[in-house]
């Protein structure tokens, strides 16, 4: 039995997060290299690692974020191995070199304690959105975790002069640096989104990357904020 399991042990570890397959991330955890994790992703972990849940400051940059739903994280420390999985969605582990990433809150499963981070309203989404729409800024050097529903597709939209429009409950992350603007049609109501009457897009333009999977959120990104 031990030898038909043997490919699914853990492979020697590499780098600070990597994948294991495509649904489950291995962290290297070391004392002071400590980690914030969405709350309920850890499966299994090896050593002895701690748990914060909710610390201070993930309540202190949590209370600007107006949509209601809260940071879900908590702080890990520790020395061991770490794994986080988020119900089967696919893990995408991204390494930022003096760079930044806006992330959909649903769409963060982790990232190192050490990173630059907030949440922030997207510029020229408000008056679609009621109060505007919400995401996750993360920059600085280090490791991020990313989860997606199905494989994903990551666009460049730099190859050309057009925008690239995209359905708000299929978006993961894009870069910052990109102008975003939203979008309603009705004639693309049948095109992009799954709600009956006018669709919602996002025009992306600039130099950067967006990534978009290939499952709606169901959350309803840009319903009406209370």
């Amino acid at each position: 039995m031990n030898q038909q399991l043997a490919g699914y042990a853990p492979t020697a570890t590499v780098a600070r997060m990597e994948n294991h397959g495509n649904a489950m991330l291995k962290v290297a955890m070391a004392t002071g290299q400590d980690l914030f994790a969405r709350t309920g992703s850890v499966v299994a972990y090896e050593g002895f690692i701690q748990y914060e849940p909710n610390p201070p400051a993930v309540r202190q940059i949590a209370s600007s974020w107006v949509t209601g739903e809260g940071a879900p994280l908590m702080k890990c420390s520790g020395d061991g191995l770490l794994y986080l999985a988020d119900y089967g969605a696919d893990v995408v582990v991204v390494h930022l070199d003096n760079d930044a990433l806006s992330v959909n809150g649903t769409n963060v499963l982790a990232f190192d304690a050490h990173l630059q981070w907030g949440v922030e309203r997207v510029k020229g989404m408000a008056k679609f959105a009621g109060q505007g729409l919400w995401n996750v800024r993360i920059s600085g050097t280090g490791w991020v975790a990313l989860t997606s529903r199905g494989t994903p597709i990551v666009v460049d939209c730099g190859r050309g002069d057009d925008e690239t429009y995209v359905d708000p409950d299929a978006l993961v992350a894009w870069s910052p640096a990109l102008k975003v603007k939203g979008k309603r049609s009705f004639k693309a109501s049948s095109l992009i989104g799954r709600g009956s009457g006018e669709a919602y897009q996002m025009a992306f333009s600039g130099q950067g990357i967006v990534v978009v999977q290939p499952s709606e959120d169901s959350t309803d990104r840009l319903r009406i904020r209370n």
